[in-house]
């Protein structure tokens, strides 16, 4: 069922708290206009109708304690009436809980859930959690996975704790992740890491890939071999750096691509793996470990089910 909404049906001033100080204006309005899509607010933006002290700003734009923030009306036409996560999903959310305390939450997402909604996607994992979780609607994501990469994501409920670890992950310091991949081939034991610059590509197609080019940002990541059998490597991947696609890439760049990857695998691999079963990107953000207000926090999620089976299929166990 659709309707017509305002949003915001008058001009709105807001004046900036503690709680905000240094976020960017966009991310800021995403969070004010509920439902309002990006491409809107970046186009409200744009035209000079957000004004942050009475003067323009652009998208990344950030903040300061004590801002004020105009907000205009913003008009949705045939509005959608917002999705509702199913009684299925909401308990395996519930139940996919890693971590929790009064400011972060940790979940163990599954494979096919985008960690948020947008392009053809409508209910994403950040979504969903504001439902299952209403009183906390106001938690953000700290960081992303792929849409079929399963494993560890942060949440932040706090705008403080938030801030605490984008500051860590952009030092490159204090927060360790680590992924299970599953590759083509015997990857060596030497290889102990990929320094490779990524480039983002936008194909004709529209879809976007990154690839290993000279003039591209730089990208890190470490890996040790687990297990190696039947034509396939059980490896441990931990990214240094925090590139779009990068553990996918890089191995692919090594000439070992991940198994069940269909945008940066092998056919004949993948058709391999689908025959021993696999029917998913073999990737998995394994654990976590990071020191967060003198706490010392240190999270794993178990591999799934489907993976395992792979595996022990393929000869490996673990």
């Amino acid at each position: 069922m659709a309707s017509d909404a305002v949003i915001n049906p008058a001009v709105k001033f807001l004046a900036v708290s503690a709680e905000f100080d240094g976020q960017r204006i966009d991310n800021f309005l995403v969070r004010e206009l509920k439902g309002v899509p990006k491409s809107k607010i970046y186009n409200i933006i744009r035209r000079g109708e957000v004004r942050v002290n009475k003067a323009r700003v652009k998208p990344d734009t950030k903040l300061v304690e004590g801002d004020t923030v105009r907000i205009p009306p913003v008009r949705l036409a045939d509005r959608p009436a917002e999705s509702r996560v199913s009684g299925d999903l909401a308990d395996k959310i519930r139940s996919s809980v890693l971590y929790e305390d009064a400011g972060l939450l940790i979940i163990d997402k599954p494979s096919g859930l985008a960690v948020h909604g947008g392009s053809g996607v409508s209910l994403g994992l950040i979504e969903s959690l504001r439902q299952v979780f209403p009183e906390h609607r106001s938690m953000e994501l700290v960081h992303r996975l792929d849409r079929d990469t399963s494993g560890c994501v942060m949440v932040a409920k706090k705008r403080s704790v938030l801030k605490q670890l984008h500051e860590m992950l952009k030092s490159k310091k204090g927060v360790e992740k680590r992924y299970l991949a599953a590759v083509a081939g015997s990857w060596p034991t030497r290889k102990v890491q990929v320094n490779a610059p990524l480039q983002k590509n936008v194909l004709q197609s529209g879809e976007r890939m990154v690839r290993v080019e000279l003039e591209g940002k730089r990208a890190l990541t470490e890996y040790s071999v687990i297990a190696r059998e039947g034509g396939v490597s059980l490896v441990e991947a931990r990214p240094i750096t925090g590139r779009t696609h990068q553990i996918r890439a890089h191995c692919l760049h090594a000439g070992h691509p991940i198994l069940g990857d269909e945008k940066y695998g092998d056919d004949n691999a993948n058709l391999a793996a689908k025959q021993r079963g696999l029917r998913r990107l073999f990737l998995h953000a394994h654990s976590l470990a990071f020191a967060l207000d003198g706490r010392h926090i240190s999270v794993q999620a178990p591999l799934p089910t489907e993976l395992k089976e792979f595996l022990e299929k393929s000869g490996i166990s673990l």
